[in-house]
């Protein structure tokens, strides 16, 4: 049974019962059976209350034990009865000198008189029992020092959950970091927490209620922590480092964890204090430092642009929604409304820096008009770079302020041309400038007039500052759309319209038939040929996307139709595109089933794509026209996939074929671990689910090795075919059917 002792803690635990039985067989007059830890504190007796006599004697037999490293215990007399302690050492080599446990065995009186027997002959009886008991607490301590662990394994759990918000595949919002830092502060008891990434402009520090430090050390020993952070790619501690704050010089416990970027190189550093006083850091700190800042990378990972350290465009609109949440009912310090101002800069030309300097060199113009940005940024401002050539900024300034901001940054855009090669590539930036309504809550309403701005300063003679008003609409959608619009009416009136084609290949071991998807020009009055990236927004604008898909459709079947024989032997494909307006036309469905019906062609040599913005923006308008289409025979594909998706739901229902990977992912493969890993997650869930892959913007033979490599079935781009006339791949359609191989897959060495 158990004691009762005041002031003493018992611990339940009636499964020594059996031991004490074993004893008492082995040595029949036993009185009573005692068991105490480490620290001569009660564990168990066979007793209701225990002797203080024996109370007193074990904190003396165990100071015995540690002189006496090789005796297993002692005799004495307690309350006048004969009592054996028995010292229960471990094996495991740990402080042998020292016992984990105390055994006391009492004997009855003889005739009452105590009995007096030799240590060595009761040990000698009682061995065989003593030693099972001590095997028995040894794993009874082992299960307790495995659930204290177990349980601070909880915690630590708990603490790094609380900071994963989920998911790593999120942009940072404007507490994550805050959040890290103070975890880090309070479950890991210390001082001064300080989290510094210099290139992304993080500085982070959190001081402890309990165990303040000063901050001042930091400024003295920022650069020594960043340092030793770059030196070693891991954690190192350093239990005693004396830092200088003014006169003083105090010890301090530091632990330095470097921040890594996916190269592996270090970007910053998390640093813990705790004064000398306090407990030092151990391996196992080490360890949940190291997690807290491979979260962080994880953040910055998802949060920043790889190429110019800006946020990107998912991380900007969170902060911006946030800034102006927050800002909507903050007031300056003369009372008046926070203002706030958006900036649009689109990098002019880009397409020509490309082309006759490298892409190289224009990844080059990126990146320094991304640190230009960075290095100019007035506090509270927040920019991103939102697509390849295109930035946004918010400004905490009215839109004047933010006008001479923007032209100081258009005229240090213009002196970069002087960093690059011979100073002649031309380097320029037309940036749009708008008020920010205070009732703007998202980034899309906020920053809509900023970039019809920038289109406008485009439109004028680019290299210049615009700014949007409530007066000027009329002349910025003159300057743009309604004159293209013009241009584009003309154009379809007087069919001054042709069809291109491009290649599209098989990559790697995939045996599909090749593919050409059908492109869109328009020829200009002068016979120049424009591209779709000049009429496509107003076509859009003015709804004009229905004529012009039904214009398209038309004539391709047309083109194609006198081919029909030789196409349905060959299994090529061709693919045609049409816009989410179209599906808004009750119409249409019927319309392209008609003209595909009465053409001739068989319906598998024909592919329609639809972008996956639009499908899921009409998506039970678009199952209805797709399942017309795949019940007739044609293949469907998911046009730009990877850049509008929110749910998955969607693919499972929609009956399409081929998914078309959005090129600004595959451009950047070979240089963004971010877009490597989109390819690569959309080539695997396509191949789940039995849906073929292309890849679009294949645009050197090192973007095809990758995405070959990645699993993507298709290629498409110009390191593959650049864009050609319709009447000329018709024309020479036969050579492509001989090039193919008879069972229908396409040499790599003709793909070409």
């Amino acid at each position: 049974m158990n004691t009762s002792v005041p002031g003493r803690p018992v611990v339940a635990d009636p499964s020594l019962e059996p031991y004490a039985q074993l004893l008492r067989a082995l040595l029949p007059r036993m009185n009573s059976l005692s068991v105490f830890n480490a620290l001569g504190e009660l564990h168990w007796s066979t007793e209701m209350s225990v002797e203080p006599a024996l109370m007193t004697l074990v904190p003396q037999t165990i100071r015995k034990a540690e002189s006496e490293p090789a005796n297993n215990g002692e005799q004495c007399m307690a309350a006048g009865a004969p009592t054996y302690l028995f010292w229960l050492r471990r094996d495991d080599g740990s402080s042998p000198a020292t016992p984990f446990a105390v055994v006391a065995i009492a004997f009855k009186p003889a005739n009452g008189e105590a009995e007096q027997r030799a240590f060595s002959l009761v040990q000698a009886l009682v061995k065989p029992g003593i030693e099972c008991l001590r095997r028995e607490l040894m794993a009874r301590d082992k299960i307790l020092n495995l659930n204290s662990s177990l349980l601070a394994q909880d915690n630590d759990l708990d603490m790094l959950l609380s900071i994963t918000g989920g998911s790593d595949n999120k942009p940072e919002t404007a507490g994550d970091f805050k959040a890290i830092v103070n975890r880090a502060t309070e479950h890991l008891k210390v001082g001064l927490s300080a989290l510094i990434v210099p290139e992304k402009g993080i500085a982070l520090v959190q001081v402890s209620a309990e165990s303040p430090i000063d901050t001042a050390i930091l400024a003295k020993a920022h650069r020594h922590l960043l340092s030793m952070a770059q030196m070693r790619h891991k954690a190192t501690i350093v239990n005693r480092m004396v830092l200088s704050v003014g006169t003083a010089s105090n010890a301090y416990r530091v632990l330095v964890c470097p921040v890594l970027r996916a190269d592996g190189n270090t970007m910053g550093v998390l640093a813990l204090f705790r004064n000398e006083s306090e407990p030092e850091f151990t391996p196992h700190y080490a360890r949940l430092t190291e997690l807290l800042a491979s979260r962080v990378a994880a953040i910055i990972g998802h949060s920043y642009d790889a190429l110019t350290s800006l946020l990107t465009r998912p991380a900007f609109e969170q902060r911006v929604g946030s800034a102006l949440q927050e800002g909507s009912g903050t007031a300056s310090a003369n009372g008046a409304q926070r203002c706030w101002s958006a900036l649009s800069i689109d990098i002019n030309r880009m397409h020509v820096i490309n082309d006759n300097y490298g892409m190289h060199m224009g990844d080059r113009v990126i990146a320094q008009l991304g640190e230009l940005i960075r290095t100019r940024l007035p506090p509270g401002a927040i920019a991103a770079r939102i697509s390849g050539d295109r930035f946004a900024i918010l400004l905490p300034a009215a839109l004047q302020d933010a006008a001479k901001f923007a032209e100081a940054l258009r005229a240090g855009a213009e002196d970069l041309a002087a960093v690059f090669g011979d100073g002649k590539m031309p380097v320029s930036v037309s940036i749009g400038a708008s008020a920010v309504d205070a009732r703007s809550k998202e980034f899309v309403h906020a920053f809509a007039a900023a970039e019809t701005a920038c289109k406008a300063a485009n439109d004028r003679g680019r290299n210049r500052v615009e700014l949007y008003q409530e007066a000027d609409e009329s002349i910025v959608r003159r300057f743009t759309d309604i004159n293209l619009i013009a241009d584009l009416r003309a154009a379809i009136a007087e069919d001054r319209l042709e069809l291109n084609a491009q290649l599209i290949v098989p990559l790697g071991n995939h045996d599909g038939p090749p593919h050409f998807e059908i492109l869109l020009r328009m020829i200009g009055e002068n016979g120049e040929i424009v591209g779709p990236d000049h009429f496509m927004s107003a076509a859009h604008r003015y709804q004009l996307m229905p004529t012009l898909d039904r214009w398209v459709i038309k004539h391709a079947l047309e083109m194609l139709t006198p081919h029909a024989e030789l196409l349905r032997s060959s299994h090529i494909v061709f693919a045609i595109n049409f816009s989410g307006q179209s599906l808004q036309d009750a119409d249409f469905t019927e319309h392209v089933a008609k003209l595909i019906e009465t053409s001739g062609l068989t319906p598998s040599n024909l592919c329609f794509e639809l972008t996956e913005s639009a499908a899921i923006g009409n998506l039970n308008r678009a199952e209805v026209l797709m399942r017309r289409l795949r019940k007739l025979g044609c293949n469907i594909a998911l046009d730009d996939f990877g850049t509008g998706l929110s749910s998955l739901a969607y693919l499972r229902t929609l009956p399409i074929g081929m998914l078309k990977i959005d090129g600004s992912f595959v451009r950047d493969v070979c240089k963004d671990p971010r877009a490597e890993s989109m390819v690569q997650t959309i080539a695997q869930l396509a191949r789940a689910m039995s849906l073929t892959t292309v890849a679009e913007y294949v645009e050197t033979d090192e973007i095809r090795t990758r995405i070959t490599a990645l699993g993507v079935d298709y290629g498409q781009g110009f390191a593959i075919g650049r864009p050609v006339p319709l009447v000329d791949v018709v024309a020479e359609l036969p050579l492509y059917v001989a090039a193919a191989h008879p069972s229908g897959i396409w040499p790599a060495s003709n793909a070409a």
